[in-house]
């Protein structure tokens, strides 16, 4: 008889990991620091688990991921979304730490999701930096309707905001090209990825940190990582409208407000997007259609290691 494969399911919250082996059951919590992953990495090693997953939830599994990782353990970083609904849909509607810790387990006993590759200290640094330059961004267009909306006399020190965030946007691209131009590899990739049109550097290094699996997937199956393929909605002769949902939402939005400038001049994808409207298609069904073309182009040069060629397209 096969010995049972044993799938390990943590539920995050800032103070706390609460741990669910399956399938024998076992069940405990530690704190979400040091102190508290070093005592979970104890007991879970000698298990010898097929998968250890935690949820995405941003920031608050970071720490566990890289200890584990350091340790041996096979991680698996699982999209909660999906977690919930498999929950659901085995007749799961309660939720507490313990039970979402017990469907993550369950999850992974019948799902067998692939394990997660870690990213190297200095990919982990272009994504928070990426994330802080975001923020600067949003701060930065606050600020700017402020001055559409405020009376003159305020006005200085609103420019003196506008100011510091010009400032600090310079000193995050400037740490950005440093940590990419360190890494030969690294630098080779974004180069090529900037050698097609309608991307900039924003967009290169997005990719490079958030989407590592690119390049690596088939054009379906990267569309429907970041979330940009129609998902179908049809039942007997009923036929929906198809959808997006999901997926690498930062892809998403970089992908997207790159591409509302790239229709603007892109050799390829202002007449594709053009066409679409023309025969009758929403804006902005268009726009996404034009967000998957390019997306599979990148795919592309990336898995041949080929810059840029119109032809591609």
């Amino acid at each position: 008889m096969e010995p049972q494969e044993i799938n390990v399911g943590i539920d995050t919250s800032s103070k706390q990991l609460d741990i669910y082996v399956r399938p024998n059951g076992q069940f405990f919590s530690v704190t979400n620091n040091k102190e508290g992953i070093k005592d979970a990495i104890k007991q879970l090693q000698p298990l010898k688990p097929q998968r250890v997953l935690i949820e995405s939830t941003g920031r608050l599994e970071l720490e566990f991921v890289c200890a584990a990782y350091k340790a041996g353990l096979p991680i698996v970083v699982c999209n909660p979304l999906q977690v919930r609904n498999f929950a659901k849909s085995a007749g799961r509607l309660a939720k507490t730490d313990k039970l979402d810790a017990i469907d993550i387990a369950h999850f992974g006993e019948a799902m067998k999701p692939r394990l997660s590759s870690i990213k190297p200290e200095k990919l982990r640094n272009i994504s928070d930096l990426l994330t802080v330059r975001n923020q600067c961004l949003e701060m930065s267009t606050m600020q700017k309707n402020r001055l559409k909306r405020m009376p003159k006399s305020v006005h200085k020190p609103i420019q003196a905001i506008l100011k510091a965030i010009k400032k600090e946007l310079e000193g995050v691209d400037k740490q950005l090209d440093k940590l990419v131009n360190s890494v030969a590899e690294w630098r080779q990739k974004r180069d090529l990825l900037l050698s097609a049109k309608g991307v900039g550097n924003v967009l290169a290094y997005t990719l490079m940190s958030e989407l590592p699996e690119l390049g690596k997937l088939n054009r379906k199956e990267i569309a429907a990582l970041v979330g940009i393929a129609p998902m179908n909605r049809d039942s007997g002769s009923f036929q929906g409208k198809r959808y997006i949902r999901g997926g690498r939402h930062r892809v998403r939005t970089v992908l997207f407000v790159s591409m509302m400038s790239a229709i603007q001049c892109h050799p390829k994808l202002k007449p594709m997007y053009e066409r679409l409207v023309a025969a009758g298609k929403p804006k902005k069904v268009a726009l996404i259609a034009c967000m998957r073309k390019q997306l599979t182009i990148l795919n592309t040069m990336v898995k041949n290691n080929t810059y840029w060629d119109e032809k591609m397209a």
